[in-house]
């Protein structure tokens, strides 16, 4: 599976289970890790777990169970990490404090909607 259709799949599913503030960032001209980044708020660590459950639920599926997850339990970030995408899943506090989207300034916004379409 490409990047791009891992990371189509992962968006639709925060978008269809509600998240917020959902950004995919490029990174691949930044960093070896993973060509893009999914950051995304939930409203509450329940959430947050239904969310990272969508995710690997819609990944599994399609063939692409996760390589790693973590900070499941503590339900304020978590990631899960695909090999060419990783998704992390924040409280607003959480995302407000280690600024993701702020360290990787440098990576290129990707359209929300021209992946999944209108939300």
């Amino acid at each position: 599976m490409t990047p791009n259709e891992v990371v189509k799949i992962a968006a639709k599913a925060l978008s269809d289970k509600k998240g917020k503030d959902i950004k995919v960032l490029k990174t691949d001209k930044l960093t070896s890790l993973c060509d893009y980044f999914i950051i995304c708020t939930g409203t509450s660590s329940t959430h947050i777990k239904t969310l990272i459950d969508e995710i690997d639920k819609a990944m599994s599926e399609a063939g692409e169970p996760p390589i790693r997850r973590e900070g499941y339990r503590s339900g304020s970030w978590v990631l899960l990490d695909f090999g060419c995408v990783v998704a992390h899943v924040f409280t607003e506090e959480a995302r407000d404090f280690y600024k993701l989207e702020h360290l990787w300034s440098d990576a290129e916004e990707i359209d929300l909607s021209s992946l999944i379409g209108p939300c």
